[in-house]
């Protein structure tokens, strides 16, 4: 091997890491130290470093939002933010690359750079990520001979070329660690195990070149691949999943260290299904587990910040809201008690970073589904994960004392004496996300409407005398795709049954101009059928079926070859598939541009009518003021007076700076824009098993808004009622912390200072508190509960129980109304009796912000 390609082992023995030789690995090329790694951590500057990191995707937020996003992960502990680089969204066209606005990864990094953070860089470029072709440029689709992620040289010959673009767009920048910069550790491919057998004798030579040829690049960072257990030296083999400190089966080389690249903090959702919830408590327990079991010392939440799918960007039936139940949510408030209880769970297992990063490991067992896993240095600096892996809670004993498990936690000692931190019990507040309506357009005064034109076989210039393949006839610069026919009819009108087969994702047929049904598929499904009953009259008539795709498979083998849109149409069970088509990519409202200012005036509007029909845009108008009046005419024969208001607004920005939401529950399924940004597709009638819709409300970031004359453009391919939606402040209303004496059994009274030591059996304890805070700019304004005693329920719904202190209001609302942030002591001298002696109390208190 080259030395660029290869790495130097240095085989260093020492009692305070492992019973047996520990590897260091040095990625040569470079100037400088930059990053190395060993069996232990990575190893930046020399310096052996125990990481947290979240991943934070740039084009699904907005450059404005960057800062607020990078330092709330960098206040909930975060040490790295990771990011996948999106092809698809850099180079649109071969050869064409577009890096501004929400594109700007440079930006991106280097605003993770000055919040002195590191970055984490996962190129790919086949990033999967839930996004539109897994990332993949759509025109890679078209290159002769092409196969995608194989040992194949057209695909090869283009991704390297991506690859070494980025790679030396950040080198030109000083972006890489190895250069001053943040960025210390880069990924290529990605979980490339769950289809290399697909591939045959082309997937593992397919691997070794990825390797080789991201190693070559030279960038002084390590390179990993996830869920690849075969990963080429040097390439660092990862975990991706919700429990890998169960799972992964660890470095595939003592010289490699455990890395978690995706720990998923919920999953994504799509069209028709519940959101996933996923604990605050089962995502601590398994991190500590890693870090304990797995030697693990970086931990990568997937997705830390989950935020928009704006415009097309999404894939196959994604909803446009992306991992919202991160401990930040879309819109980058602090999803409670997510975001506190990891920022504790941090902070706990900092204070053991010595023990880790330099200590030998021993397990011992306490019992049944119960173990201490302890780490311990030559200087008898020492930390301790006491693990319950039980279903009921248990007492252990460790070390000549007796600690209180709670069933499925782990408790963590940075000293092996004082827990600082279960991963059960949660002593953060908890918050409640609500919306309040900013401005209606209930008016229909207030919308304009333009319906779609429904083309025949004579406005179509492409033709075939088969039925195309969708996605390589619209080749991803549409969602919709027009295929119409003509049938003739030598009889008397009558009715026929209509059935069409599809691959798409949604239809919709028209025949004569008339709506004649639609149907859609589903997530798990891998076509649909549409059957209906139509009129043909006597002659001739015009078919007109449009197939929609919400978003492009993103995943699997050989997706150059995946198919789309109608395979079969038959008519009282005749075959019209192959027969003269006509095809027509995209809608017309499209075409024109119709939801920017300068294209909205290519078409005529009209005032919004009593009835709808599919396939219909919606514009809010200007605010109507009867001062000024213009005659518009809608048709030659037709006439309407048409309200204007010079100098105000189609609608304002609302005041303050709380997140905007456009709800959007009145609506069926199309798209929405705000001053011609794309907010994202919306499929409000595709309700889950509840009977709910997967998602309401749509994001529009404060930047995509001016201070006035916004405009809102929606297309409607059902029949919602526009006159319903609101434009909606998303708001942090409430707070509310429910905390045990039982919580803090022994806990440290240094939890938050870095290495300092106990020196007494006095600071071994601290009282517990329930703290709650407020959003920025709103303060604590009502008590809606308070009891401390025996409170039954939790900060979803609760109640008095059989013991509760009377002074329990009134010591709460003293210490907590009209303050930001507030803090009580849970004991019974604070409330000025015991209410129930010899009985562990608790504290729940739910606070309202205004």
């Amino acid at each position: 091997m080259a030395k660029s390609e290869s790495c130097i082992v240095i085989c260093i023995y020492s009692a305070l890491f492992f019973t047996a030789p520990l590897f260091h690995c040095v990625l040569g090329g470079n100037d400088g130290i930059g990053v190395t790694y060993d069996g232990r951590s990575l190893i930046v500057n020399g310096e052996h470093k125990l990481l947290f990191s979240g991943s934070i995707h740039y084009p699904r937020s907005t450059p404005d939002m960057w800062p607020s996003l990078i330092a709330k992960a960098k206040e909930g502990g975060i040490d790295v933010i990771q990011t996948y680089v999106f092809w698809n969204l850099h180079e649109p066209q071969q050869g064409t690359y577009e890096f501004s606005g929400r594109r700007d990864i440079v930006q991106f990094v280097k605003e993770i750079q000055a919040q002195g953070l590191y970055a984490c860089l996962r190129i790919g470029p086949f990033i999967e990520a839930e996004w539109s072709y897994g990332g993949l440029p759509f025109w890679l689709h078209d290159v002769p001979g092409i196969v995608y992620r194989s040992d194949n040289e057209p695909f090869k010959l283009h991704m390297q070329n991506f690859t070494t673009k980025i790679v030396n767009m950040m080198k030109s920048e000083g972006l890489y660690a190895s250069q001053g910069g943040p960025i210390i550790l880069s990924q290529i491919e990605n979980e490339y195990t769950l289809v290399e057998a697909a591939f045959g004798e082309k997937g593992p030579p397919y691997v070794q070149w990825a390797a080789k040829m991201a190693v070559s690049l030279q960038t002084g960072v390590p390179w990993s691949m996830c869920k690849q257990n075969d990963a080429p030296d040097p390439v660092i083999n990862t975990c991706n999943g919700m429990r890998c400190g169960e799972t992964f089966t660890g470095p595939n080389s003592p010289t490699k260290p455990s890395i978690w690249t995706e720990n998923w903090t919920s999953f994504y959702q799509t069209y028709g299904e519940e959101p996933y919830i996923r604990s605050a408590e089962e995502i601590a327990f398994h991190v500590a587990l890693f870090i304990a079991a797995k030697n693990g010392t970086y931990v990568n939440y997937y997705m830390y910040h989950g935020g928009t799918n704006f415009g097309r960007s999404a894939s196959a039936f994604m909803i446009t809201g992306y991992y919202d139940q991160g401990p930040l949510d879309e819109y980058g408030l602090t999803r409670e008690p997510k975001w506190g209880h990891l920022k504790e769970l941090h902070a706990a297992v900092k204070l053991c970073s010595t023990p880790l990063l330099t200590g030998t490991k021993f397990n011992f067992s306490l019992g049944q589904s119960l173990e201490a896993i302890v780490f311990k240095t030559e200087s008898d600096e020492c930390a301790a994960f006491l693990v319950n892996r039980g279903a009921i809670d248990t007492d252990v004993l460790f070390q000549n004392v007796t600690y209180e498990l709670p069933l499925g936690s782990i408790s963590i000692l940075p000293d092996c004496k004082n827990v600082a931190f279960n991963t059960r019990r949660v002593s953060v507040q908890r918050n409640t996300r609500s919306m309040m309506t900013v401005q209606k357009f209930d008016s229909s005064e207030e919308w304009e409407e333009f319906k779609e034109p429904i083309p025949n076989f004579e406005d179509t210039e492409l033709r075939a005398n088969k039925l195309l393949e969708h996605m390589g006839t619209t080749k991803d610069r549409s969602d919709y795709l027009w295929y119409t026919f003509r049938v003739q009819q030598d009889s008397p009108d009558s009715q026929q049954t209509f059935e069409v087969d599809s691959r798409a994702h949604a239809l919709h047929a028209f025949v004569n101009g008339d709506y004649a049904g639609s149907a859609h598929g589903t997530y798990k499904e891998k076509g649909f059928s549409l059957v209906n009953t139509i009129t043909l009259r006597n002659g001739i008539n015009n078919i007109s079926l449009l197939s929609v795709m919400v978003g492009l498979p993103d995943s699997g083998a050989f997706l150059e070859t995946r198919v789309a849109g109608l395979r079969r149409v038959g008519i009282q069970g005749v075959d019209f598939s192959e027969q003269p088509w006509g095809y027509k990519v995209g809608l017309s409202g499209e075409q024109s541009q119709i939801f920017l200012d300068t294209g909205s005036s290519n078409v005529q509007w009209s005032r919004l009518g009593n009835s709808s029909q599919p396939l219909t845009w919606y514009k809010v108008l200007p605010i109507i003021n009867s001062n000024y009046l213009e005659f518009k005419c809608s048709r030659t024969d037709l006439c309407y007076c048409h309200s204007l208001l010079i100098g105000q607004t189609r609608f304002d920005a609302p005041p303050g700076d709380d997140p905007i939401a456009l709800n959007l529950g009145s609506m069926g399924k199309g798209a929405a824009w705000v001053n011609g940004r794309g907010i994202g597709r919306y499929w409000v009638s595709f309700l889950t098993p509840k009977g709910e819709p997967s998602q309401k409300w749509y994001n529009v970031p404060r930047s995509f808004l001016k201070p006035t004359d916004n405009q809102l453009v929606i297309l409607e391919e059902e029949t919602g009622n526009p006159v319903e939606i609101s434009l909606d402040s998303v708001l942090i209303t409430k707070t509310c912390g429910q905390v045990s004496e039982s919580h803090y059994p022994l806990v440290a009274s240094w939890m938050g200072a870095k290495k300092q030591k106990v020196r007494s059996a006095k600071n071994r304890t601290r009282r517990p508190k329930v703290q709650l805070s407020c959003p920025s700019k709103k303060k604590i304004s009502n008590i809606l509960f308070a009891s401390f005693g025996t409170p039954s329920g939790d900060c979803q719904s609760y109640a008095i129980g059989m013991c509760h202190s009377p002074n329990s209001r009134p010591i709460v609302e003293h210490a907590c109304l009209g303050r930001v942030k507030c803090s009580i002591p849970i004991s019974s001298l604070n409330f000025q009796g015991d209410p129930c002696p010899h009985v562990t109390k608790t504290l729940l208190v739910d606070a309202q912000c205004t």
